[in-house]
């Protein structure tokens, strides 16, 4: 399960954690996550779940196992990827390339044509094309939200 966004307010998002935590430790969900969240917000949930450790035990303040964003070369967010390949959070993309795809489909055929990604590679310098420097989301952008 993933918070969709950091809107709400700092109150409101560690609410929101604290219940997936709880629903997690219940067994009723697997892994916990955000989504669309900016560095300050992860700053502060990471401070929060140290803080809940603190309180009831290491292990109890939950783990942050997927983060979700608008990510392509025209919006790499080097600062999200960066806090999160330090941290081991796995980045889901929507708008993908370079990072774990978020394919949808309900046909049996589609749902197996999206899982064979693995027939090439991309090579450093395919890579280095791709970063453009560029700032230029697709769709909203609540990871600028400073509420």
């Amino acid at each position: 399960y993933l918070i969709h966004c950091p809107y709400g307010g700092k109150e409101a998002r560690q609410g929101t954690w604290r219940a997936l935590v709880e629903a997690q430790q219940a067994g009723q969900i697997r892994s916990i996550g955000v989504s669309n969240y900016g560095v300050h917000h992860l700053d502060e949930l990471e401070s929060y779940i140290k803080l809940l450790e603190a309180q009831h035990g290491r292990g109890n303040g939950g783990e942050i196992s997927v983060g979700q964003w608008e990510l392509h070369p025209w919006l790499a967010r080097p600062d999200i990827v960066d806090w999160c390949q330090k941290r081991g959070v796995v980045i889901q993309a929507y708008c993908p390339i370079g990072f774990v795809p978020l394919p949808k489909s309900v046909t049996l055929s589609r749902i197996e044509e999206n899982a064979d990604i693995y027939n090439f590679e991309l090579t450093a310098e395919d890579m280095k094309l791709l970063q453009t420097g560029e700032y230029a989301p697709c769709s909203w952008d609540p990871t600028t939200s400073h509420d």
